[in-house]
């Protein structure tokens, strides 16, 4: 009988063993495990007493030891109705010594066979527990990258859609999501943006871009270290992705060269992001609060004659040199478009010897 004693208490430690290994390394609570796993013993135990309001289940966190109790109410002796809810002041004084009627007294009610229930319920219960945990935790910790430039490795193409492995959960780039053009080899660590994170029963849903604009502002964030520090701030960025990005910028520090800080010296901040975007052009300018000089900036590389603006319509007239008007409106209008969303102004170029 000791033997069996002992073993009995070895399981019981070895359950808070294991417990213990699974909050270390799934980061999931063991308390809020035990608590689940009380939960469901006391939905049993309506089962074996037909009522469960007055009871309470109880799991030693140091042994794992599980013991039913039950709240008795003290009545007079031929006041008894119902021997699950109240005891007779005789017993009650007899079992817990001086108790006066009306007074509620605890009595373990552990049943016989309740060790083997335990046992059950605790392994259905951790096994569905660590499952909804898990979600929490890797959903909580998506959520914190929401909108945050995430590294992915490439599984595999389903159609036209491409599974990207992130570590404890998967991923899918949309084809909307891509850049046309590109093409990743399975295995291959891809950077992408973390659009939103979505609970769901069956984990988080993360939805991730290649195309978004703030793909490549996150980009500079990371590899700028004025930006990163405020000192260099991202003020608009327009972006056609796989073609071409506009991006402006600004910095109250009169010994900071803004634009300057984010190319890098010989290129090297603006080329490293050039080369995760597979070549996609990247035009730096200066943010301005004087809206004809910052669509200016941004008709760059071409040069302007002047810029008169209509702050209220959001309208502005630009007046260029003819040799530098394919260049202001840029192939099949690119530049163009891109200084409009770039501003916010909608923008008509025409060059100077056109001008009436």
């Amino acid at each position: 009988m000791a033997a069996r004693k002992k073993a009995t208490v070895n399981d019981r430690t070895e359950l808070i063993e294991a417990l213990d290994a699974i909050e270390k390394e799934k980061q999931i609570s063991k308390d809020i495990i035990l608590e689940a796993v009380e939960n469901s013993l006391l939905a049993a135990c309506k089962n074996q007493y037909g009522k469960s309001d007055n009871i309470r289940v109880s799991i030693d966190r140091e042994t794992g030891a599980v013991g039913v109790f039950a709240q008795l109410e003290v009545v007079e002796d031929d006041m008894v109705e119902d021997t699950v809810l109240q005891i007779g002041w005789s017993e009650a004084n007899l079992k817990y010594g001086d108790v006066a009627v009306g007074e509620t007294v605890e009595t373990e009610v552990t049943p016989k066979n309740f060790g083997r229930i335990a046992a059950q319920k605790a392994k259905q219960v951790v096994v569905q527990k660590i499952r909804e945990e898990e979600r929490k935790v890797l959903y909580v910790q998506f959520l914190e990258k929401e909108r945050e430039v995430i590294t992915g490795v490439v599984q595999r193409y389903s159609g036209r859609n491409i599974c990207i492995h992130l570590g404890k959960v998967d991923a899918i780039l949309m084809e909307s999501e891509q850049v046309p053009g590109e093409r990743f080899r399975p295995t291959e660590h891809i950077k992408l943006y973390v659009v939103e994170v979505k609970d769901t029963p069956k984990g988080p849903r993360i939805t991730v871009s290649r195309t978004h604009p703030e793909f490549v502002k996150r980009l500079f964030e990371e590899e700028v270290m004025e930006i990163q520090d405020g000192t260099v701030e991202i003020k608009s960025i327009a972006r056609e992705a796989g073609s071409r990005t506009k991006i402006a910028v600004y910095t109250q520090n009169p010994n900071v060269d803004a634009v300057g800080a984010c190319v890098g010296m010989n290129g090297n901040r603006v080329n490293a992001i050039v080369e995760e975007l597979r070549g996609e052009k990247i035009d730096i300018i200066d943010w301005s609060e004087s809206p004809a000089i910052l669509i200016e900036n941004a008709l760059s590389p071409a040069k302007v004659t002047s810029v008169e603006v209509n702050e209220e319509e959001k309208t502005a007239r630009v007046i260029v040199e003819e040799n530098q008007l394919s260049l202001a409106i840029g192939k099949e209008g690119q530049n163009a478009r891109l200084a409009a969303k770039l501003t916010g102004f909608k923008i008509d170029i025409k060059c100077k010897e056109c001008k009436e």
